[in-house]
């Protein structure tokens, strides 16, 4: 209890110390206004932070950015090409109703004929008196018989004229409705299709634009070569990686010479990935305009949008997918350390794990990562590092 007591005393004396000191401060108009400055100073202090932050952000997106645009473009074309095979589904089916519609009207007008001979007959017959006279105008009951079973077999070629009528015009009927139908929907699909391609010539648009700056501002091309440069590091260090994992690699020392086995073998003699010329060679690179030096690990293959590229040989998919700097990509591990690398790719036809042959369609040729249109960019590698693979391409007659 005294203990308690003692504790409480200790408190108020605390706080009647305290008190005056805390009335003073609020009661000094200077000690607020610098108080007030200081809280000023300290959210001008946090605003410019995030500015910079944000700058700085904005300052290493140029890749970010294009691989943004690159990735909406590649969805927006594709779902471009599925709606245009909506389209061409669409007008087949409806070709093909158009088409059934024309032959079922002429086979409702063959219809149409035969049963108007056939009331025509059935009148005259009512205008001599109707049937029952004709049934007993003779005496032998064999003749009125047969002349019963006539009649009756008549009167059911009637009636599966009508039904067959009745089948023709209810088919008619269905037909032009899917016909309505499939003239709908041809029409919804073409303004989707119209309003994707708006959308993917906006996203092309931008890519121009960046591009365009990368091209003519030294700013900008300087940020862009730092940043491909980052991204070279990234993707030895990502195949290093891939390499220390692949449990097939042969346990080659880092300097030995290339193994003259299975890929090894093929050196000047593989088959190219796709037809084309090279328009960007390997090596060491001085940009004409700026002087920006840059060193590339493989070469750019000319190519066509679409077209498709192939393994050079035989081998495990390691890698498909998207990569910073170099779009879509494909890493082959061929074995004994070699590997081959596939960017800027439209569509990648193979996943990860797929074992490839050798001249195995893998992709179509795009420009998704690329800063010069549609090229197949294509690296071998051995051991991590880059070879020159125009020294293991076949040279063309």
């Amino acid at each position: 209890m005294r203990g308690w007591a003692a504790a409480l005393l200790a408190f108020m004396a605390i706080w009647l110390l305290a008190t005056p000191a805390a009335a003073q401060r609020r009661e000094d108009p200077q000690l607020r206004e610098k108080e007030k400055a200081l809280s000023q100073t300290r959210k001008q202090l946090r605003d410019e932070q995030a500015k910079a932050q944000a700058a700085k952000k904005r300052e290493a997106s140029l890749l970010a950015e294009l691989e943004t645009i690159d990735r909406e473009l590649v969805q927006k074309k594709r779902r471009v090409k599925a709606l245009d095979g909506r389209i061409r589904k669409a007008q087949r089916e409806v070709s093909q109703l158009r088409w059934e519609i024309r032959r079922l009207e002429s086979q409702r007008a063959g219809q149409q004929e035969s049963l108007a001979r056939r009331l025509r007959t059935m009148y005259k017959l009512q205008a001599q008196g109707g049937v029952l006279p004709l049934i007993l105008s003779g005496d032998d009951p064999i003749t009125q018989a047969v002349q019963l079973r006539s009649l009756t077999m008549l009167a059911e070629v009637d009636a599966r004229l009508i039904r067959e009528y009745r089948s023709t015009s209810e088919g008619l009927s269905e037909r032009r409705e899917r016909v309505e139908r499939g003239t709908v929907e041809l029409s919804t699909l073409r303004a989707q299709v119209e309003r994707e391609r708006a959308e993917a010539d906006r996203e092309a648009a931008r890519r121009r634009t960046l591009l365009a700056r990368v091209r003519d501002e030294r700013v900008y091309h300087e940020r862009m070569a730092r940043e491909l440069a980052g991204a070279a590091q990234r993707l030895e260090a990502f195949i290093r990686e891939l390499q220390a994992r692949q449990k097939s690699v042969a346990k080659v020392p880092p300097g030995a010479a290339t193994p003259s086995v299975g890929f090894g073998t093929l050196k000047g003699r593989l088959p190219w990935p796709t037809e084309g010329r090279i328009v960007a060679a390997y090596g060491a690179q001085v940009h004409p305009r700026f002087g920006t030096r840059t060193f590339r690990n493989g070469v750019d293959i000319e190519a066509g949008e679409g077209a498709e590229f192939a393994a050079v040989y035989a081998g495990r998919a390691v890698y498909t997918g998207w990569f910073k700097g170099y779009g879509n990509l494909i890493i082959l591990d061929h074995g004994n350390g070699y590997y081959t690398l596939y960017a800027h790719a439209a569509e990648v036809h193979v996943r990860e794990g797929d074992d490839v042959k050798q001249g195995q369609i893998i992709g179509t040729v795009g420009e998704t990562g690329s800063l010069a249109g549609p090229r197949l960019y294509f690296e071998v590698r051995y051991q991590g590092r880059s070879q020159n693979p125009v020294e293991w391409l076949s040279h063309r007659g």
